[in-house]
Formats: structure tokens, sequence, C-alpha cells
């Protein structure tokens, strides 16, 4: 598959992570059950503590365990490790797996994310909490969407991308207090306005709406600013967007991912993506002397899941060096 049309069927699927709706004032935001473990475990899965995180997100499944939240975020912890070991983690416009080759974290992912389908649809059926039971699944037909998108499997990510935004829309519908929905309709908006005209013919075939790029970049930031639990990864996308080459818009970039590896210190891919955005910006020495810093954290690692990080630091500190 192009390169470019990966990239429509990735960003669609995490599009979802939150829901769709649009920018118009909102009522007070909607009270996510269980957002405060929700959110201390999203803090540690974004320091790179994902033992720690899916032990919260456990413990939601202990106290609830007929909600699909807790059994949604593990399966988020399962995709990180996914996309750590896999994805092309120094590449600013799209996320992009650098191997097709299924990992050890695939079978709890695919476990967890129907697991999350299940129970939503059963408290769909017998009309309990709607929207956020709408919501909720829409985030895990998301997920899988990511995942098959990564694995350039296109058309379950169009099937997965087509019910999660089904499914995001009755939710707000249902509820357009779920301030977190903005983080969603940005991401989407953003990235179908940006894709170039030979692939926007593409979304004809498969019936997907139109995006406004300057639109999706207020909404991801409003997500980032109000949102109860998608703040981490609204700030994250956010600052991708920021840094790709259509954007170019690497100063308020930097700053994001500089929040980052402040917020989140133990984790070296916020330290990673800030020397690459160095480097891009010219400052050559500061950039190089980040890698250097992963290169070395990450030398001796205290899992598996570091070691590819470790690799591509080195490789990119190696080419920078053969220059």
């Amino acid at each position: 598959m192009p390169r470019m049309i990966k990239q429509i069927f990735l960003f669609l699927s995490v599009a979802a992570l939150w829901g769709l709706r649009n920018c118009a004032a909102a009522p007070p935001p909607l009270e996510i059950p269980h957002a405060d473990l929700a959110r201390t475990g999203i803090d540690q899965m974004m320091n790179g503590d994902f033992e720690s995180a899916a032990r919260y997100f456990r413990q939601i499944q202990k106290d609830d365990p007929e909600s699909p939240l807790g059994y949604l975020l593990e399966a988020d912890v399962n995709w990180w490790k996914i996309y750590l070991t896999e994805g092309n983690l120094i590449d600013p416009d799209v996320f992009e797996a650098l191997s097709e080759a299924t990992t050890p974290y695939d079978p709890d992912f695919r476990r967890l994310t129907d697991l999350a389908i299940q129970k939503a649809e059963a408290h769909i059926r017998a009309r309990q909490d709607e929207a956020l039971n709408n919501l909720y699944e829409g985030l895990a037909y998301a997920l899988q969407a990511r995942l098959d998108a990564l694995r350039d499997h296109a058309l379950a990510t169009a099937r997965s991308g087509k019910k999660m935004r089904n499914l995001s829309l009755t939710a707000l519908k249902l509820d357009p207090g779920l301030t977190d929905a903005y983080f969603g309709l940005g991401v989407y908006n953003y990235f179908v306005d940006t894709l170039p005209g030979y692939v926007k013919m593409l979304r004809f075939l498969i019936l997907l709406p139109g995006g406004n790029r300057v639109t999706g970049l207020q909404q991801i930031q409003q997500a980032m600013e109000h949102g109860q639990v998608v703040n981490a990864e609204a700030r994250f996308h956010l600052a991708k967007n920021y840094s790709r080459t259509n954007e170019r818009q690497f100063e308020k970039s930097l700053g994001l991912f500089r929040q980052m590896q402040q917020q989140y210190p133990h984790n070296p891919l916020w330290k990673l993506l800030v020397g690459s955005l160095e480097i891009r910006m010219g400052q050559t020495q500061a950039g190089e002397a980040l890698y250097r810093q992963v290169v070395d954290e990450t030398a001796d690692p205290p899992s598996e899941i570091w070691k590819p990080l470790h690799q591509q630091a080195a490789k990119a500190l190696a080419l920078r060096s053969g220059k």
C-alpha cells in the first residue's frame, strides 16, 4: 500500500480515540466514571511505565468489571508496546511499521479490544449509559483499526474506521458533553484535509467524509486543554501535526514535545522526538546530544520494549555522524 494511503487509514483509526464532534460551545462535560484512575494510568503509560499503567486499568476492571473502559485502556497499553516494537519512531509525517511481524503483545491486544466491544454492546442493548458505551465501542474499533493500518491491512482498517465513526457520532448525539471527543474530530479533520489530491480521490471509494485542516488543529488543541482523559494523546498528536512538512510549525511542535519530555521524563521516546525537532530546526548539536542520551539510557534497558527505540536512535545518530 502506498505510504499516504497508509496514512489515511492509520489516522482515521486514531481519530476515533475519543469520538467525533464539532467545535461549537458545549455543555459542561460529562464526568467519565473512573476518570481519576484512568488519568493516573495514562500518565504512567505516557511515562513509559506500562506495567504500572496496566495495574491501574485492571483496577478499573476490578471495580467495574462490566465497564469497557478498563479493558479499552489496557488494550491501549498493548498498542504502545506494539508501536514501540514495530513503528518508525522518528518519521515526522506518518506512523508506519518497519516490520509486519506480529509481536508478543498482539494476543492481549485483540482479547482486550474484543472484550471492550462485547461489554459496550451489552450496555447499549440494555440501554444503560448509551452515550459512553457508544463512545467506548468506537474507541475499541479505533484501536483495532490503528493496528490493522500499521500492518497494512487496508480493508480491515476501513471497516473498523467506519464502525468507530458511526459509534462516535451516536455517542455525541446522545450526549454532546463528551468533551474529549474534540480530539477525534480534530485528528480526522486534519489528516483527511491534508492528504494529497490523488489519495483524496480514494476516500470516495470507501465513503469517508471530508475534513478541514485548520479546524482540526483547533479541535485537537481544545481536547488537549479541556479533555478529561485524552490530554496527553492530544498533545502528542498536535505536536506531530505541527512537525509535519505541510505545517512546518517547528517551534510549536518543539514546545509541545518539550512539555511531554518534562512531564514524562522516564519515556525516552519524547527525548528522541525533541532531538529530532531540534535537528530539523538547525540546532544540530543540541539534537545530537539528545540522541546520544537516548542511546546511552536505552543501552541496557529494563524491558525488551525499549530495544527497537535504542536501535533507531543509534542508527539516526550514526547517519548524522556520517555526514
